[in-house]
C-alpha cells in the first residue's frame, strides 16, 4: 500500500460549489467538503439526506448542476483514477452466477491488478471458506463482502465506501473497522457512510448531514465539546435542533 502522512499535500478530496437536482429537487446545493489523504471519514446521516449521491459525485458518477469535484487532482471520474478510486455501492456489484474467486478474477484483469491481490482481499475480508461458493447462494452480508473485496483490489488510493456494514453481524463489523483503519495507516484516504451512529466512534473525522446540508465537518471529540452532547447521536440531534432554531427565528 502507498505509504505517507495523513496531511502530506493538498486534500485527496476537493468539493467546491456542488450541486445536484433531481427534477425540482435540490438534493445538495453549494456544498464544499476537502477530505484528507491517509484519513478515516465518517459520513453519517438518515436515510435521504444526500450521503449516496456525494459519494456517486465523488466517483464520478453521479450528474451535477454546478461546482466542482476533484479526487487526487483529477476531475472526479476521470480515467487516471480508474485504478485508484475503489468504489462500494449499497446494493453489491458482483456477478450472481460467478463464485466470489471468480468474480475476484475477473475485476482483477479490468484493473491490471496482479492475480495475488484476489486471495489477499478474500482474506481481509473473512471470506475464505465462501470463497468458491456462488454469489447468488450468498447471504446479504457475504455478497457484501464480495463487493467490498474487488474494491481492495490492486493498490486504491481512496476507497468510498457505501453503507459497508449493513447487514453485517457485530463481530465482522467491527473485524472490517479494524481493517478499514489499518488501511488508513497506509496512507488510504477512506471515505465511509453510515446511518448508524455508534460507528461514528470509529471515525478519525465525522461529515453529518441532513437533508443535502452540511451541519458539521469534525472530530467527534470536537462535536461534543461543542454541543455538550454524550454521544454523536445526542450531537446530531443538537446541531439539527440549532439549525432549525436557526431558519425559523
Amino acid at each position: 500500500m502507498m505509504n505517507y502522512a495523513a496531511d502530506d499535500g493538498p486534500p485527496a478530496i476537493t468539493i467546491r460549489g456542488l450541486r445536484v437536482a433531481r427534477g425540482a429537487q435540490t438534493v445538495l446545493d453549494d456544498f464544499d467538503l476537502d477530505v484528507r489523504r491517509g484519513s478515516l471519514t465518517g459520513l453519517l446521516g438518515p436515510s435521504g439526506s444526500g450521503k449516496s449521491t456525494l459519494m456517486r459525485a465523488i466517483v464520478g458518477v453521479q450528474r451535477t448542476a454546478g461546482g466542482t469535484v476533484e479526487v487526487l487532482g483529477r476531475p472526479a471520474g476521470d480515467r487516471e483514477l480508474r485504478d485508484r478510486v475503489g468504489y462500494v455501492t449499497q446494493a453489491p456489484s458482483v456477478y450472481a452466477d460467478l463464485t466470489a474467486r471468480q468474480n475476484l478474477r475477473y475485476y482483477a484483469r479490468v484493473l491490471g491488478a496482479p492475480i495475488s491481490d484476489v486471495d489477499r482481499a478474500i482474506e481481509q475480508v473473512d471470506l475464505e471458506s465462501h470463497a468458491d461458493h456462488l454469489v447468488g447462494r450468498m447471504s446479504g452480508g457475504q455478497r457484501s463482502r464480495v463487493s467490498l473485496a474487488t474494491a481492495l483490489l490492486g493498490e486504491p488510493e481512496v476507497l468510498v465506501l457505501d453503507e459497508p456494514t449493513v447487514g453485517l453481524d457485530p463481530v465482522l463489523r467491527v473485524q472490517l473497522w479494524e481493517l478499514f483503519h489499518r488501511l488508513a495507516a497506509d496512507g488510504v484516504t477512506l471515505l465511509v457512510s453510515s446511518h448508524v451512529m455508534d460507528e461514528a466512534e470509529r471515525c478519525e473525522r465525522l461529515v453529518l448531514l441532513r437533508d443535502g446540508a452540511l451541519l458539521a465537518d469534525d472530530t467527534l471529540p470536537a462535536l461534543l465539546a461543542r454541543t455538550g452532547a454524550a454521544d454523536a447521536e445526542g450531537a446530531f440531534l443538537e446541531l439539527i435542533e440549532k439549525a432549525d432554531s436557526e431558519v425559523s427565528s
